[in-house]
């Protein structure tokens, strides 16, 4: 494997580990305003991801920073072509780390119902964002020779591109629920039981829809038709356990399975671009790939030891947080920060 190719995996992993740990966040930030019948029940699931977020979130931070250091011409290309979206996406992720902060700060109605409404935009709107720009990823976009992408608004918005953005938010909230099964207790938990039973059918035809929609208006499935083939039976497979396990309230297995569709859907896409990081509409020629958009061999050389020594540790940190807060959130607790 060439440094080239590990670093384009290094990037997939990095989302996918974003998008399976972080989902469950967003997943959970929706629900709060279904799910939770009273404000204690709301502080409840706030504070059953109150030690993970912000960690979560270092995920993307580090893609970015991958992307950066590794591929500055897919770096550049893509955050200046999505300034806009990108820019919403930052915004509603900084309103929701500071409503989770801000919100038990003052014991008044109206202020916590503010704070709440930041959670949910800033719970929804990331997750829909992020699956727009995936999708347009391997549904292609006007780039030219000099790697400028110049996509007006429906080459970016379409129904491709919202299908694939309310199927990423539909998983997130799936995951979401199933992580509340694991973090809380008595009505909360069966409560959310039963939505992530209801949610499975819905979920279900999303995934479908866009499977089709992908097969016929990309070439992915032409560039690597076999590869998906195994995703797809691999992930209808992690599917129907998910339904399975949920039945017979085996919450943990099912969390895991669900877990498994993300990371399989987001592993897709990074096969399905492969050797390629963006595909330009205009002409193949002018596909962005692992080589013409790569840093030089010497830098991918020294970010690979580095990587290399200090990723053990930020695993390692990870792992030992979600070990020390592994006990569920009841009410009877003080619930406030």
């Amino acid at each position: 494997m060439s440094l080239n190719e590990l670093w384009f995996v290094l990037v997939a992993v990095l989302f996918i580990g974003f998008f399976f740990l972080e989902g469950f966040d967003f997943g959970v930030g929706m629900s709060t305003q279904f799910l939770a019948k009273n404000d204690s029940q709301r502080r409840v699931l706030i504070n059953s991801i109150g030690p993970f977020w912000d960690a979560n979130e270092v995920w993307l931070l580090t893609a970015g920073g991958a992307m950066f250091a590794a591929f500055p011409n897919w770096y550049a290309t893509l955050f200046s072509g999505f300034y806009i979206p990108l820019v919403f996406l930052l915004l509603a992720l900084i309103g929701r780390g500071v409503a989770f902060e801000f919100r038990g700060k003052v014991g008044n109605a109206r202020w916590k119902k503010v704070w709440d409404i930041a959670i949910f935009t800033g719970s929804i709107l990331p997750p829909f964002l992020l699956g727009v720009v995936f999708a347009c990823l391997i549904q292609g976009l006007p780039i030219d020779e000099a790697m400028q992408m110049k996509a007006g608004f429906f080459d970016v918005v379409n129904l491709y591109t919202v299908v694939g953005g309310v199927t990423v938010v539909m998983l997130c909230l799936l995951h979401g629920l199933m992580f509340t099964t694991l973090r809380t207790v008595g009505d909360l938990q069966e409560r959310a039981r039963i939505m992530a039973r209801r949610l499975l059918i819905p979920v279900a035809a999303l995934l479908l829809l866009f499977g089709i929609m992908t097969y016929f208006m990309t070439d992915v499935f032409e560039v690597r038709g076999g590869l998906l083939s195994i995703m797809l039976v691999v992930g209808v497979i992690a599917f129907l356990l998910a339904g399975y396990f949920m039945k017979i309230k085996k919450d943990g297995w099912a969390f895991g399975m669900t877990g498994a569709v993300i990371a399989l859907s987001v592993m897709s896409v990074f096969i399905g671009l492969f050797p390629r990081v963006m595909i330009s509409s205009i002409n193949s020629a002018f596909d962005l790939t692992i080589h013409n958009a790569a840093s030089g061999q010497y830098s991918l050389k020294i970010m690979t030891i580095v990587a290399v020594t200090l990723l053990p540790f930020v695993l390692g940190y990870q792992i030992w947080s979600y070990f020390v807060f592994h006990k569920r959130v009841h009410e009877k607790e003080h619930l406030e920060y």
